[in-house]
């Protein structure tokens, strides 16, 4: 319990009535008369404050949240007191993360209950808790306060940011690809699996037309084909040192992770399984899977996942992938290649095209592109532009001997890689090289 501003000032004023009294100013009744009136009330209004019962408090909030948006967070609160008092409320989030709304001030009125909700924005993933709350209490006559402390824990976790998934289930599978950067070229009716036959629509292919059916029906019928289903996608994650850079204050990991996200529930809604192995830092392997629900096994596999400062070993990676994945897949491999690391992913990836198809994802720091169009205004400036470009000029080598081996490179910075993957996902389903 310690006493509010109100109690200090009462003590000044009883200071500055000494004074008074030692001056001959004020008879010393006085000072003994206001003494013991503030000792009384402050005695009185203390012991009402420590009988008084602790509001209830609850939290509501989902158990699973999303990286990166805004969550909103509901505390109700209810006392059972005979009259209504003011506190002040302090949610024991976790700590580091941003919060507009706390602390906040509130009457609670007898037998009703108060509420107020308050914004955090979740900066890491994993599992948190939320350890209490905090409730300061003011005295009825506002002379003391005292903070206590309500166990109401809760945890939650906090998932790669899976809310874009949630708006594109409300498009087509090619409509949601548009939305995430993904350019696609329109071939209506054309694939590896037969799917229908129908009538002759303007656009189709001549070897389309089935010559046998439009004798038949005197008129022209055309085979409708679709893309090969139940197909596999390995996502193979680098979890080093590379995945440590941050770009728009997110970690590069983070930005693959909601990438492969998107890749992963557009793959699902063609049809295909998709799988997950990390690799470099922390080790975690999923076999591929179909339907939907695969989405919450991707989540809860990597949501604690993060990078760590080791040298990522490729070609490890490549023979644990190549000993667990059988069947023929199309590996996505997302990592940050560079000139030093060409000799060991080259050969990581000579290995898995012995059964797979590769495709190699190497992401590109967005300051790298951002510094090249900074305007040069002094010898630093010079260097810092020739240093970036020489770097630039010898990751487009690493990334052209890959190519050379016909390995498809996406060299993409991070806001690009979710458009990147889902194109080159289709167009080689739409190739049917899978």
């Amino acid at each position: 319990m310690r006493p509010s501003p109100a109690l200090v000032w009462a003590s000044a004023l009883l200071a500055l009535l000494g004074v008074a009294v030692a001056l001959g100013l004020v008879p010393a009744a006085a000072w003994w008369i206001s003494a013991g009136t503030v000792l009384v009330l402050a005695v009185l209004d203390a012991l009402e404050l420590s009988r008084r019962p602790t509001p209830s408090v609850e939290r509501e909030l989902p158990s699973v949240l999303p990286l990166g948006p805004e969550r909103e967070v509901l505390l109700r609160l209810r006392t059972s007191a005979r009259f209504g008092q003011r506190v002040s409320v302090h949610d024991l989030h976790p700590g580091p993360w941003p919060v507009r709304g706390l602390p906040r001030a509130l009457t609670l009125h007898a037998g009703k209950e108060s509420s107020f909700a308050y914004h955090l924005l979740p900066m890491a993933r994993g599992a948190f808790v939320f350890a209490g709350c905090h409730l300061r209490l003011w005295s009825a006559l506002r002379l003391w306060t005292q903070q206590r402390t309500l166990p109401v824990s809760s945890t939650v976790k906090v998932y790669p940011n899976f809310a874009p998934l949630a708006k594109f289930a409300l498009f087509s599978a090619e409509q949601a690809s548009r939305m995430v950067g993904a350019h696609l070229q329109r071939r209506r009716g054309e694939g590896t699996d037969f799917h229908q036959m129908r009538e002759y629509r303007i656009g189709d292919s001549l070897r389309q037309i089935d010559w046998k059916a439009t004798s038949r029906a005197h008129r022209l019928i055309s085979r409708e084909y679709q893309e090969e289903r139940n197909q596999q996608v390995v996502i193979l994650l680098d979890t080093g040192r590379r995945m440590l850079a941050r770009d728009d204050r997110i970690a590069h990991f983070d930005h693959v992770l909601n990438a492969s996200l998107v890749l992963s529930y557009l793959a699902l809604r063609q049809g295909d399984a998709v799988g997950l192995m990390a690799h470099g830092g922390p080790a975690r392997w999923l076999p591929p899977m179909r339907g939907l629900g695969t989405i919450d096994a991707l989540m809860g596999t990597v949501y604690d996942l993060e990078a760590q400062p080791v040298a990522t070993d490729y070609l490890a990676a490549a023979t644990q992938l190549s000993l667990r994945q059988k069947r023929r897949a199309l590996v996505m491999l997302i990592t940050n290649g560079r000139d030093e690391d060409i000799e060991d992913l080259l050969a990581a990836v000579k290995l898995l095209q012995r059964k797979h198809l590769v495709c190699v994802a190497s992401l590109r720091e967005q300051a790298l592109d951002e510094s090249l169009t900074t305007p040069v205004v002094d010898l630093t400036g010079a260097i810092r532009v020739g240093a970036v470009a020489n770097y630039l000029d010898e990751r487009r080598r690493a990334h052209d001997a890959l190519r050379q081996h016909g390995v498809t490179v996406l060299d993409v910075t991070c806001p690009e890689l979710p458009g990147a993957l889902v194109e080159r996902y289709l167009a080689i389903k739409r190739q049917g090289r899978l």
